[in-house]
């Protein structure tokens, strides 16, 4: 593969900054050859590599929860059908979940509107029942509603 794709020419097939391809090179997304003169080459499966890291991005999963799940490819080869069935499914499982908390916060954002957050002992929302009271003062659970 030494005469592969430069990092100019991935840049513009992905719209990535070439920044940004080396970046993805330290999270072993794409693994670059060299040619002769030590540069870096790229294989056409890096360009499939990157579209997914960039479209499961776009769905709110971050680098350390994508770059697993390529690891685990063959280098320098194009995801299969199989590959990729396999880690959507994964990744199904968890928008799944953020699906379950949005519902949930959904349900549950009227009487938050209406409490007006004046009463912890009775917000539905945050603090049920007021088990929070018994951890000390201030917020616990906003990060666990939204992430």
């Amino acid at each position: 593969m030494t005469d592969g794709l430069t990092i100019g020419d991935l840049a513009s097939r992905t719209g990535l900054a070439v920044s940004a391809i080396r970046f993805y090179e330290t999270h072993d997304i794409v693994k670059p050859l060299r040619n002769k003169g030590g540069h870096r080459r790229y294989g056409r499966a890096d360009i499939r590599r990157l579209s997914f890291v960039m479209a499961a991005q776009k769905l709110g999963f971050s680098l350390s929860e994508i770059a697993p799940h390529l690891r685990g490819l063959p280098d320098h080869k194009a995801p299969s059908k199989a590959d990729w069935a396999r880690i959507s499914k994964k990744f199904r499982t968890n928008i799944d979940a953020r699906i379950a908390g949005l519902e949930e916060l959904r349900e549950k954002l009227d009487g938050c509107i209406g409490c007006g957050c004046l009463s912890l002992e009775t917000c539905a929302l945050y603090n049920p029942a007021d088990i929070k009271g018994k951890e000390g003062p201030g917020p616990r659970n906003l990060h666990a509603i939204t992430s």
